[in-house]
């Protein structure tokens, strides 16, 4: 018999059913959302894996497409590789719940979550974030949890908590809170251009929230909850650390890291390596654990230094950004290019624009979703950062990134009447050394306006680290901060946004919360120095988007026609239009309530085509003057092509006001020629003439 767990969430039943369905996991939770169900379960091996230096935790989140009753596209007939979302979610469970599990714990554990059906008014990844954090809760596995997340939508200036379909879509915000029962862990957001007040409440509501489902968690713990399992402990020896002080004293290592130049920085730690592994050379058991000792020296020097005594190692301010350039049209012959640097990160997106029909289709749980007009790419390559091995695709850390970016992005997008083009960004790392996510932002807000896309306002992005002391008042917030700072650091707190207000945040932790007077200063360090990145380089190098888009982008002209002559413009299987497209060499897309794009590089091309579809759609009125090509000769008359599909007949008597005694005499085959439209004849023909154009 299985135990089941209520409670009411945001206006819904949540429903958790314990011990019904994978009783083999370490944990195991049936997790019911309206009627969203999603399996979750949290899975350890027995013994920790050899030779790692690292927690080796997998977040997987399984889509089903018989969820949302589909079958899968493709010969195979099931589902492919993770989609998008899929990895979004997995990123999103991972980062609140990673700090949680024991630092020194090297056993393998797995977090699944299979979607088994799907009620669109009740989030399956919010269904999913809960239920990876209940079922490692109630495990066997060490964890410092509960946690629990909620959805926050911001519809007609009210919070809306895990807003529905029809609420997502009005919402002018997209807000994930993750909380422990103490602090924030996790924040993810989406935003038009939302004030930061705006936001700060926003993220505190949520985590009141978050305190009603983490007190409901922790009833199906006292009641199913397994006892921790001991574990062998991976840490690093303390009589090590103490032998590696005495060869190595801390203002060496202090020396050693306090430099703005990283490879200057890395060359020094791997001497001080080498001369480690050469004292210790007849320890074996210390040379297995001298790179992770060498590691956490290295964290409390740079930790100490900053808290302590506040300094950087690259000898900045607190809150002192580092050097800034920013340059447009890089690249020749793109639509549009720009490239953003920030130290040593360096960025450059390059903007492509294409006909509405080349937008992604996307294939997905989410029925409100079909596709999407703008993409942001980001691309990490091991030169970047002064390494070599083999590309083999973007992985879950640049799908991410490009996400974040593209979410940024998008509130200061036109709209496709606007601008009816599709839009796809592509950043590429040159350099990197912390936050190149938030560099691909601005470098694609000022590549977007370069390639004439008319954006609402520039977009810039901006990260701020956190070192913590031992009490929730010790503590100090860094704007800007490089790779060396993420690393030994406490916080990764990326925002995103315009002088109006934010429009990303994507926050990554690595301690047990954060207080709200830290959230409030991250946010307020990030808004001072995302508006000197707008106003001191970014609008310096291009202040607003070019008129009009690149010669080598491709033109877009709109017109609309009535519904109903859809089928006259596609022609049967498509002849007709397939016609035009051949003779003009644009392209030509055609929405269900007859808004025609013609697309292509050539204005004339362009214009033909359009008069083509005119011709095509208008009724032929008399008096009407047509210029056509004549396509068949009878003994009564010629035949004339107006446009692909659109054909007229000139009797013998109308084509000279001469008499002629053969068609022949006149016209051939090929001839284009005017003529003027008579109107109906006694039979209800279009009747047309060559004689009465003139008059």
């Amino acid at each position: 018999m299985y135990k089941k767990f209520e409670m009411e969430l945001a206006g819904r039943t949540l429903r958790i059913d314990v011990d019904r369905v994978a009783k083999q996991a370490n944990g195991a939770v049936l997790m019911h959302y309206g009627d969203t169900t999603v399996l979750c379960t949290a899975t350890a091996s027995e013994k920790p894996r050899e030779g790692i230096d690292f927690f080796p935790l997998s977040v997987e989140y399984n889509e089903r497409l018989y969820s949302v009753g589909k079958i899968p596209g493709g010969f195979n007939k099931r589902e492919g590789k993770a989609s998008e979302n899929a990895i979004l979610t997995c990123r999103v469970i991972d980062r609140p719940m990673r700090p949680l599990f024991p630092k020194d714990y090297r056993n393998d554990v797995t977090l699944e979550n299979l979607v088994l059906s799907v009620d669109q008014d009740c989030s399956p990844e919010l269904t999913a974030m809960l239920g990876a954090a209940i079922a490692t809760s109630i495990s066997d596995i060490p964890f410092d949890g509960p946690i629990s997340t909620t959805q926050v939508g911001l519809v007609d200036g009210e919070f809306v908590f895990n807003p529905t379909a029809a609420q997502k879509e009005a919402s002018d915000m997209a807000l994930t809170v993750a909380s422990t029962k103490e602090k924030v862990i996790m924040i993810e957001a989406g935003a038009n251009e939302v004030p930061e007040r705006q936001m700060i409440d926003a993220i505190f509501a949520a985590h009141e929230l978050n305190q009603q489902v983490i007190a409901f968690i922790d009833t199906i713990v006292a009641e199913c909850g397994k006892e921790k399992h001991a574990y062998e402990s991976c840490a690093v020896p303390e009589e090590l650390f103490e032998a590696i002080k005495e060869i190595v004293p801390p203002a060496a290592m202090e020396e050693a890291v306090f430099t703005d130049e990283k490879q200057v920085r890395e060359e020094n730690i791997r001497q001080i390596t080498e001369k480690l592994e050469e004292a210790f050379a007849e320890k074996e058991e210390w040379l297995a654990v001298l790179g992770e000792a060498v590691y956490q020296y290295q964290k409390k020097t740079v930790r100490k230094m900053i808290l302590k005594d506040h300094k950087r190692p690259d000898g900045r301010a607190i809150d002192q950004i580092r050097p800034l350039a920013a340059e447009t049209d890089l690249i020749p012959r793109v639509h549009g290019s720009a490239m953003f640097t920030r130290g040593q990160t360096q960025i450059c997106t390059i903007t492509t624009l294409a006909p509405l029909a080349e937008a992604q289709r996307l294939d997905g749980l989410d029925e409100s979703e079909t596709s999407k007009r703008y993409m942001h790419h980001y691309n990490f390559p091991s030169y970047s950062v002064g390494e070599t091995r083999p590309s083999r695709g973007p992985g879950r850390r640049e799908i991410g990134h490009g996400a974040l970016a593209e979410r940024a992005l998008v509130p200061v997008l036109p709209s496709e009447s606007e601008f009816p083009y599709a839009i796809r960004t592509v950043s590429e790392t040159f350099e990197s050394n912390g936050s190149t996510s938030q560099a691909s932002i601005c470098a694609s807000s000022m590549s977007l306006m370069a390639a004439g896309v008319p954006i609402k306002a520039a977009v810039a992005g901006i990260s701020a680290g956190l070192v913590t002391g031992d009490t929730d008042d010790d503590y100090l917030v860094l704007t800007d901060i490089q790779g060396l700072e993420d690393f030994f650091g406490d916080m990764d707190f990326k925002v995103a946004g315009t002088h109006k207000g934010i429009t990303a945040i994507q926050m990554d932790i690595k301690i047990h919360g954060l207080t709200r007077p830290i959230i409030e200063e991250a946010i307020a360090a990030t808004k001072k120095a995302r508006t000197y990145i707008l106003d001191e380089v970014m609008n310096k190098t291009i202040g607003e988007p070019r008129p009009e888009v690149g010669e080598f982008a491709p033109k877009i002209i709109q017109m609309q026609i009535d519904p109903q002559k859809i089928g006259d413009v596609v022609g049967q299987r498509g002849k007709t239009i397939n016609a035009i497209i051949e003779q003009t060499g644009v392209k030509i897309d055609i929405t269900d309530d007859g808004n025609v794009s013609i697309c292509g590089t050539e204005a004339s091309a362009m214009e033909e085509a359009r008069k083509l579809i005119t011709i095509i759609v208008t009724d032929f009125e008399a008096g009407q003057v047509l210029e056509g090509r004549v396509v068949s000769i009878k003994e009564f008359g010629a035949f004339l092509e107006f446009a692909p599909g659109k054909e007229g007949m000139v009797h013998i008597s109308k084509i000279s006001k001469e008499r002629i005694n053969h068609v022949e005499d006149v016209l051939t085959l090929g001839d284009v020629v005017k003529v003027v439209c008579l109107g109906k004849d006694k039979m209800g023909r279009i009747s047309f003439s060559m004689k009465d154009v003139a008059e």
